[in-house]
């Protein structure tokens, strides 16, 4: 069976594995956003022809004239693996036909009733679906509940007549990335990969050592599904908590701060985490809410996770009360008062402001009639219900001009000192402003 182009297709596992081995093998990678595009760049470093395909003609415009949209690729990489020709986008879902190896890597969001929405992996399965031929391995990506590999995908593709394991390869590996990291990218952090065989488990692992420096191999999906909402209920669930600590911590008049950094001086038993205005990205606040959905499918309800979600969820409405409280010791109302947000992105230094809970902050101060506006040199606008915002440069004028200024995200570009020394009044839920804090001018969370 061969291709248009006379491409013949691997007949079997070992010959897929020599391909790969060898970088003759071609990859296709569905979607190319935060996910998708740094692991397509990091195949095609590696050798790899890599076809990217995205259903925006735009970003596909974009990227073939070397423009990123993604903080984490440079203009500069871009170009030089589109230049050798290693790596294109395209439209067209023929592209997946062509391919030995296809990734995919798109998003996976809630519905408004907290329940999985699979809208996505299920278009990209039936794009695959119509494309799959023999000897080619696919890999799902996309966070997920645990059995969507085996429950979702794997009945589509049986019912072109091939076996699994012998005539095609399926498995789930988690994406694990961290935007804005510097010190971890798709390349150094480490692979887990489940296949529904050991065929197809040993293939998808073969090609992702070609690219990341330790592959580990778990017994099946499922495994691999499950430790990804692990991952990130366990984020979830301890975040909670210090959540829950900082509202204790306020009620007996003690510094959460404070307790966090003495009990991180104890060298085993405790991790540190922070409390925050609460939890924002496309993992976190999502993922508790695959393993709960599926959890209760079984007939469990897992209490521990609902709980740690309703804590964090609420902290965005306890951030507003501060404002509230601040504002009343001014003898000023919420309404007409000017608040100055310092930070929108759901985490430092990044421009992603997925799930952020400063959305939320936004759309509660605006409810209560303040006059809000944000500084954030990551995030040029935002669009809340009628109102535009634009970020705006953090000047002392500006500081002064706000009846209340609110640090939500501790990016390293503000100048704290100036914060301090220019606001009326400061509410700071990162303790960002802690060295350069005078008395009486700043409250923290």
């Amino acid at each position: 069976m061969a291709s248009a182009e006379g491409f013949t297709p691997a007949r079997d596992a070992s010959e897929l594995i020599a391909r790969l081995r060898d970088r003759t093998a071609k990859l296709a990678v569905v979607g190319l956003g935060y996910v998708g595009l740094p692991m397509a760049i990091e195949f095609a470093r590696a050798g790899f022809s890599v076809t990217g395909l995205e259903n925006d003609p735009q970003r596909c415009e974009m990227l073939h004239d070397g423009c990123s949209y993604i903080a984490d690729i440079a203009d500069e990489e871009l170009r030089a693996e589109v230049r050798s020709g290693r790596f294109r986008a395209t439209t067209d879902p023929a592209a997946l036909g062509e391919a030995d190896a296809v990734i995919i890597c798109v998003p996976t969001p809630l519905r408004k009733s907290k329940d999985p929405d699979l809208t996505y992996i299920l278009a990209a399965t039936d794009a695959m679906t119509a494309q799959l031929r023999p000897g080619q391995l696919i890999v799902l990506e996309s966070t997920t509940y645990p059995g969507t590999t085996e429950e979702i995908l794997l009945p589509r593709f049986a019912e072109k007549g091939l076996k699994v394991g012998s005539d095609f390869f399926l498995a789930f590996s988690p994406e694990r990335v961290d935007p804005g990291n510097p010190n971890f990218s798709v390349r150094n952090i480490t692979k887990l990969v489940g296949g529904v065989t050991p065929a197809c488990t040993q293939v998808a692992a073969e090609l992702y050592r070609q690219m990341v420096g330790t592959v580990v191999q778990v017994d099946n999906p499922r495994v691999a599904e499950a430790a990804k909402l692990l991952e990130n209920t366990f984020r979830s669930v301890n975040i909670g908590l210090v959540n829950e600590m900082a509202l204790v911590c306020r009620h007996l008049g003690v510094d959460v701060w404070q307790v966090i950094e003495a009990a991180a001086t104890k060298p085993f038993g405790f991790m540190a985490h922070y409390p925050g205005p609460g939890i924002g990205g496309h993992c976190i606040p999502l993922d508790p809410h695959y393993l709960s959905w599926k959890a209760r499918l079984s007939g469990y309800e897992p209490r521990f996770i609902a709980l740690a979600s309703e804590i964090n969820g609420s902290m965005p409405r306890y951030v507003v009360e501060l404002v509230t409280e601040s504002l009343n010791d001014q003898s000023k109302a919420v309404r007409g008062s000017r608040v100055l947000l310092l930070g929108v992105a759901y985490k430092p230094n990044v421009g992603d402001f997925r799930e952020s809970p400063a959305l939320e902050i936004i759309e509660m101060l605006h409810e209560r009639g303040a006059h809000v506006s944000y500084c954030d040199p990551y995030v040029p606008g935002l669009s809340i219900g009628e109102h535009e915002l634009r970020n705006e440069e953090l000047t002392a004028e500006l500081l002064r001009s706000a009846d209340s200024v609110v640090v939500l995200t501790h990016h390293r570009d503000f100048d704290y000192d100036l914060v301090v020394r220019e606001s009326r009044q400061v509410i700071d839920t990162r303790n960002a402003t802690r060295p350069f804090a005078r008395p009486g001018t700043v409250r923290y969370l």
